[in-house]
Order: C-alpha cells, then structure tokens, then sequence
C-alpha cells in the first residue's frame, strides 16, 4: 500500500530542534494534510520539506488541554 498524501504547511511557527548529524528539524508547524482543515502539527522535517518523519497533529482545544496539563 502506498502512502499516498499531500500536505500545505500554512505556517511555520518555531523549530523545535535541529538534528546536527542529519541536518532535519524538528519543528511545530500549522499544516493541512489531504485537504483537510488545518491542525497544529510536531514532527522531524528534511532542509527542503520533502520528507517527514511520524509526529502528532493537535487542534487548538488540545493544545489548550496540554497547556494546563500539570507536569
């Protein structure tokens, strides 16, 4: 089965962290996957944007959620 997606980062908010060794990002990112309504987003990126790695999509109440989470 293919993985067949398409995504728009609508807005880069902050990198997270830079991996030195392979040059990708960790970064937090408003991105709309297929189409879709458009959710915060934490995940490892590549230089050019063109490759991802597994990350989390939150929406805004989530985020909120985390927020006032006590740690």
């Amino acid at each position: 089965m293919a993985d067949n997606f398409n995504f728009e980062i609508i807005r880069n908010l902050c990198i997270l962290s830079t991996n030195t060794r392979t040059g990708w990002s960790k970064e937090l990112n408003v991105i709309s996957w297929n189409g879709r309504e458009p959710k915060l987003d934490i995940r490892e990126w590549n230089k050019e944007h063109t490759k991802c790695n597994k990350g989390i999509t939150l929406t805004e109440e989530e985020l909120a959620a985390l927020k006032e989470a006590e740690i």
